[in-house]
């Protein structure tokens, strides 16, 4: 099948006469492979999307990727990772978790180790084989950032160096916390203004206001009130500025007002690699970093889109930050007619039913969006009545639209369970939307039921390309993606997966710190040592156990003190996230692994669980803790078959991955590249954290060089 797509794509270009794509008004020839533009959707899992088949009962109305979903093939059976870095990984290395050390997502105390490494055969180098131009709008996670220098050894150009040619986007997971002081207006602690902007007097008799100062981050100023907006400190947010409530344009703007300080979804720190390797960097308080995300990350698709010649495929990947917490208002014009566009919320993370109708508005300005980038790229037209008019025969695009992991608990509709998405390995947590629409796909508009997993998208883009990974990534690197071309070629495609694989665990953190403090999610029922600032754990909906938390000034150290604590003051104990998380599926049986510290004796535990699951629509079968059939006093052999089936695979698999010691550059072998490599970075970044810190205790040093020299001359690539 691999040795004939490049024919295949020739013959669907020539009987499709293809004519524009893309902002260049390039024209498809049997000398041009496709160009690829790839979508990703941050916490969005398929209990979100009616398209699915689910939504709940107030889903949010997204004409546009419905359109798109029946343009193309939607993909009921997706599975990704339960968080967002390892899926993000997964989809440029093809390679599960586990062979990567990049297990969960990446924050400030994670080591270089369980960062994306500049040695692996990402996307972007492999599509350079067949000329593709590469670029990286917006959001993708694969590393870290300056939260700590220190652990981040690529700096702000590691997007170049991973292989895209142009990047312009994030290096943090998410937004930033909502600023309630709107901008410093407010000068209390904590602020007045938990949606980040100055309400109206109706909304907020208290701290509202009907007129004032509107500054932006060029230093202008406009004067708004009631007759130019409803809610006159929202519309200010919306272009960028901050308001200042009660008050005329001065000659020179209040010292008093805070442009530095990141506010939710309307600032980024934005981070631009050039294609010459030269690294730009646009705070906060730039004008061009302010804004609403979902918009910026559109633009600037669509800017770079707009440069690209006729003569030359690219592939242009779409990082959008929504539906991440924190939730946020978006603006106003981005949401349906009849909208509840309200500034009464207080977008808090106490008001459950307010953040369900804040993540639908936010999925509408995505959908919003998402439909914008197809059209003003010449992909997609609006018709007169504003619905999407999408003919992908007609183009030389494939669009691919997949999410990192399921919806954030807080976000979750029925009749999925909040305790089991958005960080574990139940269907909540790792089944996701995909959508492929493109000019080889025949006969649109059906549902995929086979499994396919985000690893498969890497297999997906080499396809397309009319690459054959086989010859074009070396055997030291083991690849776990599978074909999923022959899905849109062939609609009685067999199913090309027998079971289907998902984990999570802990990042590699230095062994000379100490771990982050406790965070519980009250909607997990679980603590968590992952957040290493107050700031992210509320922002999650958490509670804050870390120093200065509801413990008192010092703070708790760990999730076994947590429950110490919770206990003797009355309240029940939390699950401790567990250190590891495995599942794996076939047809119809998922088994689930468990491991987590047991608080009493200080061991890691392992716990199998076993379910029957299915993807029916409006009420799947789901892994939810009374369906547990290993729970029940007998199995049937059915049961048991399939049980003992899956065990044999899960082990199989994890015995898969290969150590070698000494070998940092991911070839197998240790050898004098290999020194090479440790004199780079024992120098470069101080000599921190890297890909040759073999001891993890978070520098490059010689005691690493020792473990290069012990193992010199090992070849440790399969026979």
């Amino acid at each position: 099948m691999k040795k004939n797509i490049p024919a295949l794509l020739a013959l669907v270009f020539a009987s499709a006469g293809l004519t524009a794509c893309g902002g260049s008004n390039n024209t498809a020839s049997l000398d041009t492979p496709p160009n690829i533009l790839f979508v990703v959707l941050d916490d969005l899992g398929v209990d979100q999307l009616p398209v699915f088949g689910y939504g709940g009962l107030t889903p949010a109305s997204t004409p546009n990727l419905d359109a798109i979903a029946h343009a193309g093939v939607r993909f009921r059976n997706a599975w990704s990772m339960p968080t967002c870095t390892p899926t993000r990984a997964t989809f440029f290395q093809g390679r599960y978790p586990m062979r990567t050390d990049v297990l969960n997502a990446v924050v400030a105390l994670d080591l270089a180790n369980s960062q994306v490494s500049p040695f692996e055969i990402t996307t972007p180098k492999l599509l350079k084989e067949k000329g593709y131009v590469n670029a990286l709008i917006g959001k993708m996670h694969l590393s870290g950032s300056d939260l700590n220098p220190a652990n981040n050894p690529l700096g702000n150009g590691v997007m170049h160096e991973l292989g895209w040619d142009y990047f312009e986007g994030y290096l943090d997971g998410g937004p930033y916390p909502i600023d309630t002081t709107a901008g410093g207006v407010s000068q209390v602690s904590g602020g007045f203004y938990g949606c980040g902007f100055v309400p109206n007097t109706a909304d907020n008799p208290t701290y509202g206001a009907d007129s004032g100062a509107c500054y932006l981050a060029n230093d202008s100023c406009s004067t708004l009130s009631l007759s130019d907006a409803p809610t006159p400190g929202r519309t200010c947010l919306e272009r960028g500025g901050i308001f200042d409530p009660g008050q005329s344009c001065k000659p020179s703007r209040p010292t008093y007002l805070d442009f530095e300080t990141q506010n939710g979804y309307y600032t980024g720190e934005w981070i631009i690699n050039h294609p010459d390797g030269g690294v730009q960097v646009l705070p906060a308080s730039d004008a061009s970093s302010r804004g609403y995300r979902s918009i910026l990350e559109t633009d600037r698709a669509l800017a770079w889109l707009k440069q690209q010649s006729a003569d030359q495929p690219w592939m242009l990947s779409v990082g959008y930050s929504a539906i991440h917490t924190p939730l946020h208002q978006p603006p106003v014009a981005l949401l349906p007619a009849g909208s509840d566009a309200t500034g009464a919320f207080t977008c808090g993370t106490d008001a459950i039913q307010e953040q369900r109708i804040i993540t639908n508005q936010m999925l509408e300005a995505l959908d919003h969006e998402i439909g914008r980038l197809l059209v003003e790229a010449g992909i997609a037209r609006f018709k007169p009545d504003g619905a999407l008019d999408y003919h992908p025969e007609k183009t030389n695009t494939v669009v691919v639209i997949m999410a990192d992991n399921g919806t954030y608990a807080p976000s979750v509709k029925a009749p999925f369970n909040p305790a089991r998405a958005k960080g574990f390995p139940y269907q909540g947590g790792v089944w996701v939307p995909l959508i492929v629409a493109g000019p080889m796909v025949s006969q649109p508009d059906r549902d995929i039921p086979h499994m396919v997993n985000s690893t498969d998208l890497y297999s997906l883009f080499a396809e397309v390309a009319g690459i054959d990974l086989a010859s074009a990534v070396p055997a030291s690197h083991s690849v776990d993606a599978q074909p999923l071309l022959p899905y849109l070629t062939n609609p009685s495609q067999a199913s090309i997966r027998q079971t289907n694989y998902t984990e999570m665990g802990t990042n590699i953190t230095s062994t000379i710190v100490p771990p982050a403090p406790p965070c519980v999610i009250p909607a997990s029922n679980v603590c968590v040592q992952i957040f290493p600032q107050e700031g992210i754990c509320l922002d999650q909906s958490g509670i804050w156990y870390g120093p200065g938390g509801v413990a008192g000034a010092q703070g708790l150290g760990s999730c076994c003190a947590v429950n110490d604590y919770r206990i003797s003051q009355g309240e029940e104990a939390v699950d401790i996230m567990p250190d590891s998380q495995r599942a794996i599926r076939n047809e119809f049986y998922k088994l689930v692994r468990i491991e987590r510290l047991n608080c009493s004796t200080k061991q890691l535990e392992s716990t199998d669980e076993f379910y029957r699951i299915n993807q029916a629509t409006p009420i799947p079968k789901l892994d939810n803790k009374p369906g547990n059939l290993l729970a029940h006093a007998v199995m049937t052999p059915e049961h048991q078959q399939n049980y003992q089936d899956l065990k044999s695979e899960l082990q199989k698999l994890t015995e898969s991955r290969i150590q070698c010691p000494g070998d940092g550059n991911l070839d197998l072998v240790v050898d004098a590249t290999d020194v090479q490599n440790w004199k780079r970075f024992s120098t470069e970044n101080g000599g921190n954290s890297s890909w040759y810190d073999f001891n993890h205790d978070g520098l490059t040093n010689e005691t690493d060089l020792m473990v290069i020299n012990q193992n010199m001359g090992k070849n440790c690539q399969p026979a």
